[in-house]
């Protein structure tokens, strides 16, 4: 791999001469494969018995090689999110500095999903977060991915820093994982490589300091901002974390790193608070730099929601949805969302700043006096299979199904919604009409390629 000069310059000199190499010879080895298992749906699901466990993160796996991800059908279920191992170390930090009481959460800069699925499954019952990414394609991939994980205590937004300013929602919990030179990428993206220089980097660590300086009034006293990037410079680390608490006047949190190989911490001299670097060749992942800090304030965060009662409903019940009680119909256009209700006036004062782009469970979608169930549904931990037919589908079937191709269903089937699975797990909504049936699998969701794979799963079973 031929790195940047400059790059090379800098960066020996930062890591010295025995790390700089191991972090070389680390960029010439394949790149590690992981996934993360979705706790709430992945039960009776075991991985090969060649993957090995991420010790950070206990859902999290090694991989022995890369399958054809796109072609399992339990990734588009949401069963697992194909996630960096070195990305997975939000788990410890969260499991380590949050509470037991629920907790309102902020995933700033938040594209494709893969540490917002991790705080969806990490975060104590009953908080709530907030997942954002400002650019627009992004985030509807973001959202794809979260209606996937299932879990509806989630509000996704197409917002910029500053918007969340000008609205004056506070959160217990931040995460900033900022925009940057992309470093850490250069084994998966050599693009990453191209357009490194100097310049860059310094820009980076710029926008990065006004990003933080737009987001930090949004932190409650007292509450928790997880700065993270991936890359290895200091302008865009330790220099700016240093910044950040002597500037706010915050405070750096210790995590505790016993038995977790390789992770190093800070690389600028002169300063020796709690950071953790992730560096290929010492650490079995990508390049990770994580920073924790505590606003200035009372020691605890701030109270967890309180339910409230509403009046806000549709016309009938949330019947496909156990418990239906815990949820509160909210219409908007010719959507239904199910919006659980100990957070529902949070979404009402957010419906009023910020662009929200998915929350809760998208439910149903009107079609004159018919509700039509929506992909969100399939996939939610809250859906009510007894309201519903199910078909299993074989492996060729499912895959059809995912194309959005008609699939065949048995003779004696009967007309209307129809759930289809593949073992036992949903894969999404067919409505049969008799002589056919109407796929209702998103389009903008489909698997675009025409290869036909035999089978492709990840997963024995136990």
């Amino acid at each position: 791999m031929n790195l940047p000069e400059d790059f090379e310059q800098y960066t020996s000199q930062l890591m010295g001469e025995e790390r700089f190499q191991a972090f070389k010879d680390g960029l010439s080895q394949p790149t590690p494969v992981s996934i993360r298992l979705n706790p709430n749906k992945a039960n009776g699901f075991v991985c090969p018995k060649e993957s090995k466990n991420i010790s950070w993160c206990k859902e999290g796996f090694y991989l022995a090689k890369r399958p054809n991800f796109t072609f399992d059908p339990f990734l588009h279920t949401g069963l697992y999110y194909v996630q960096e191992a070195s990305s997975m170390f939000l788990s410890t930090v969260l499991q380590q500095t949050v509470d037991s009481e629920p907790r309102m959460m902020l995933d700033l800069c938040a594209a494709p999903g893969g540490k917002s699925t991790l705080a969806l499954s990490t975060l104590p019952k009953g908080s709530l977060l907030v997942t954002n990414e400002p650019v627009r394609p992004r985030a509807q991939i973001l959202s794809e991915n979260i209606q996937k994980w299932g879990n509806p205590n989630v509000i996704v937004t197409n917002n910029y820093p500053r918007e969340y300013k000008k609205a004056g929602v506070q959160f217990d919990i931040i995460l900033c994982d900022v925009p940057c030179s992309g470093e850490g990428m250069f084994r998966k993206d050599e693009n990453a490589i191209a357009e490194w220089n100097r310049q860059k980097v310094d820009k980076c660590s710029q926008l990065q300091r006004e990003i933080i300086s737009d987001i930090w009034p949004c932190l409650k006293e007292g509450g928790i901002l997880i700065y993270s990037t991936c890359t290895f410079n200091t302008k865009e680390n330790e220099e700016n974390v240093a910044w950040i608490a002597q500037h706010f006047e915050a405070s750096f949190i210790s995590i505790n790193t016993d038995g977790f190989e390789g992770i190093t911490g800070s690389l600028l001299d002169g300063f020796n608070e709690p950071v953790y670097r992730f560096i290929p060749g010492i650490t079995k992942g990508e390049g990770l730099f994580m920073a924790v800090l505590r606003k200035k304030g009372t020691e605890e965060m701030s109270k967890p929601l309180k339910q409230k009662k509403h009046k806000l409903s549709i016309t009938g019940e949330l019947d496909w949805l156990v418990p239906s009680k815990e949820f509160v119909g909210i219409e908007t256009e010719s959507l239904i969302y199910a919006i659980p209700k100990y957070w529902s006036d949070v979404y009402l004062q957010f419906k009023d700043f910020l662009h929200i782009i998915h929350a809760g469970i998208c439910y149903g979608k009107r079609k004159g006096k018919d509700i039509i169930p929506e992909q969100s549904l399939a996939l939610s931990t809250f859906l009510n299979r007894r309201a519903f037919v199910e078909i299993e589908l074989p492996y060729q079937q499912a895959i059809d199904y995912l194309r959005t191709e008609a699939i065949s269903l048995p003779a004696d089937t009967p007309k209307g919604i129809i759930l289809v699975t593949f073992h036992g797990i949903p894969l999404g909504f067919v409505k049969n009409i008799g002589n056919r049936a109407n796929n209702l699998y998103p389009k903008e969701w489909k698997i675009k390629s025409t290869y036909i794979p035999d089978y492709e799963t990840i997963f024995s079973f136990a």
